[in-house]
């Protein structure tokens, strides 16, 4: 295994692992690896720190390989029980939708707008919006929620 440290196109970096620097290389090829913060695929490897292990006893703490971004979100995380129960009722709305609405992709925007002015009966729905086009429906009244990313759904 071979953990990089990586940087999207917006500055944010994190760390993966992966089986060897051919996997790396396979799943960065095929648009796989992505910004676990804002869900980029333009990801390039960022500079890192080797670790060097000491001969001896050492009683300090390992250096990370890279130091996140201020702005970034963690990359690694350790959950408590409530955490982890949290995810869990997250993943299971998000089944939920997944499994009772109906995917308009792209469309959403303007499917959701016609729902709303009375053009077409309403309808569970889920698709893709920009941020510019979610904020200008929020702007209209327009009822809508992001389905969230959860820890391992990217990986």
């Amino acid at each position: 295994m071979i953990r990089y440290a990586l940087r999207c196109e917006r500055g944010h970096t994190f760390d993966s692992w992966f089986q060897s620097s051919a996997a790396y290389d396979s799943q960065h090829n095929r648009g796989l690896v992505a910004c676990p913060i804002c869900e980029s695929t333009t990801v390039n490897k960022a500079i890192m720190a080797p670790r060097i292990a000491r001969k001896g006893k050492s009683k300090s703490a390992p250096v990370p390989a890279a130091a996140p971004a201020d702005d970034a979100a963690p990359t690694s995380l350790v959950m408590a029980p409530q955490e982890r129960e949290l995810v869990a009722k997250l993943r299971e709305l998000r089944d939920h939708v997944l499994k009772n609405a109906d995917n308009v992709g792209n469309k959403f925007p303007d499917e959701a707008r016609k729902m709303h002015y009375g053009d077409i009966d309403h309808r569970a729905i889920y698709g893709e919006a920009t941020t510019e086009e979610a904020r200008a429906l929020i702007d209209e009244g327009i009822e809508v929620a992001p389905l969230p990313v959860l820890p391992g759904d990217r990986n």
